[in-house]
Formats: structure tokens, sequence, C-alpha cells
């Protein structure tokens, strides 16, 4: 028999703002964090237009800290993992013996630094494949796609992660259950590494980088990098995988990655996880990704130069 799972959003943006606000819209139990929004959506509630079908909840659990959130069994952390030195303090408070924190970020190596934080708390990760912004207070814009995979990191109990998928499923969310999460992570790079880079280092859009022969081929061959660090790691990836991945940008509504949007409102960039991390672990595992490596530095230039002004 099924139990109602409660849940907890850490970080209502692009992300938490449309899962979470799939799972209300569905009838769950979901307590929002705030932070800037919250006096807002206290007022006025949590508006997203969705290529699916817009909605708005005019009741929402929201919350101005974790502090005055109730328990959670399930809390699915959606902040960007500029923000993850706060995740212990954030996510205690929630904590019961049975919690399960699920991280909905980008990256390699997140689950590993959280359970060296919080041993002996269960951890799952979740990738994302949505095109999706924040694009005012309490106002999601979800533009295409939206499926979402989750994997266990070390949670002992595999159904609540089946109920989990579940619930997505129910609550109109493609959604499926990794059976090997370090595989999903690195394929989720594929995408990212390329994508969320380029749109900085070029200053444009996917189709933009989509519709020039030359950036094609260097997402391309971006994409292939990616796929033979992740082999070197013991990922079984095809290299079949960077031409569907460049078909799929090809499709896809012009879109500005996260990061292009972090650097267009002059915010931190994910740089640690989605660069600096498979850098690190392709390299112990002896391969080199050349090309990678000098985007990364490119975004670390780019990085340094905006926290200077």
């Amino acid at each position: 028999m099924k139990m109602a799972i409660r849940y907890g959003v850490i970080g209502t943006g692009a992300l938490g703002g449309f899962y979470g606000g799939m799972l209300a819209k569905a009838g769950h139990e979901v307590h929002f964090l705030f932070r800037s929004d919250y006096e807002y959506v206290r007022n006025h509630g949590l508006q997203v237009e969705s290529v699916n079908g817009d909605f708005h909840l005019s009741e929402v659990n929201a919350y101005p800290n974790t502090e005055e959130m109730p328990l959670c069994d399930v809390i699915l952390v959606c902040l960007k993992t500029t923000g993850n030195h706060h995740l212990p303090e954030l996510i205690k408070p929630i904590l019961h013996a049975k919690s399960v924190v699920v991280l909905l970020q980008n990256g390699l190596g997140l689950e590993e630094d959280l359970s060296a934080q919080l041993p002996g708390v269960a951890i799952a990760g979740g990738l994302a494949f949505i095109c999706s912004n924040k694009i005012g207070p309490g106002h999601i814009h979800h533009l295409d796609y939206g499926k979402l995979i989750i994997g266990s990191y070390n949670v002992p109990e595999q159904e609540i992660l089946k109920q989990i998928v579940s619930d997505f499923q129910l609550a109109g969310i493609h959604s499926e259950l990794s059976p090997d999460l370090k595989f999903s992570r690195w394929q989720k790079l594929v995408w990212n590494i390329p994508f969320n880079g380029m749109t900085v280092v070029l200053n444009t859009t996917t189709d933009r980088l989509m519709s020039n022969n030359q950036t094609r081929e260097l997402s391309k061959e971006l994409m292939l990098e990616v796929i033979h660090g992740a082999n070197a790691c013991g990922v079984p990836l095809k290299e079949s995988l960077a031409q569907q991945m460049i078909d799929m940008t090809v499709k896809m509504k012009p879109y500005a990655p996260s990061m292009k949007l972090d650097y267009d409102h002059r915010r931190a960039m994910e740089i640690e996880y989605i660069y600096s991390k498979p850098l690190e672990t392709a390299g112990k595992a002896g391969f080199e990704m050349c090309k990678v490596a000098m985007l990364e530095k490119q975004l670390r230039f780019i990085q340094a130069h905006l926290l200077d002004k």
C-alpha cells in the first residue's frame, strides 16, 4: 500500500517551481522554501506557464526558511550547485530518520560531497531534461521537454524511489527510475558541458549554435570527448548519443541554458560540478578532456571578470 509522501522543495526556481508545482497541482502535500519571492507567493501564489498547459496555485505552502517547515519524507533540492555549501544547514531542520534527499541538480560528484557532509542520510540524484526558466517572482516558464530521471546513491529501500517516480508520473511528468545514477549523470553532462559553456563564451543561444556549421560541429566534438571521458571511467555511453543530442537540440525551441542566464544576470556559474569535477574524475581514470578543459578555463576567466565588476 502506497503511503502519502510529504515533499519539501529547497529552491523554488525554474526546476523546483515547475516540478514541485506539478506535484502540488496533482494534490500532493508539498512545502516550498522561498527566499526573495516568499512575500509575493504568500500573497499571489505560484504561476506556471507551461507548453503542456498553464496553471496557477493560489494556495502555496510557502516558507522563508526551513526552520519553519515540517519534517519531510522526500526533500527535492533544486538550488544551483553554487549554493551547495548551505545544504547541510538547510536540510537538517526538515530531516527525519527515513527522509530521502533528491538532488535535482546538474553535474558530477554532488551526492558524494553531500554524503560526506550529512553521513547516514539517504541520498538520490535527479536529472531533469527540461527547458524551464524563472521569469519573475513566483513565475515559472516551462518551454519544452520535462523528463525526470531519478537514481539511488545510497538509498537503502528502492520502494520509496519507485513511489516518487510514480507520483511524478501521475502528476503528468515523464519520469523514470535509473538503474545506474553514475551513467545518468554522465549522460546528462554530454548535453550540459557543450551547451551551458558555449552559450556563455559565445554569448548566444542553442538555436544559433545549431544553425552554424562550425559551432554545431564543435558541439558534437565536445560531446564525443565527454562520452570518451565517461568510457574511461567505466560508464558505457555510446558515440551515437552525440548525434542523438544534436538532433534533439536542433528541434528544441530557442533556449538559453541556466548557466547563460546566470551569466546574463551576473550570478556565479555552476562551473565546479559541471566542468571541474568531470575533468578531475576523467583525469584520474587516465583520460584528458582537452576541449572541455579549455572551455572550463574560459568560463573561469569570465567568472572572475564578472565577480570583479
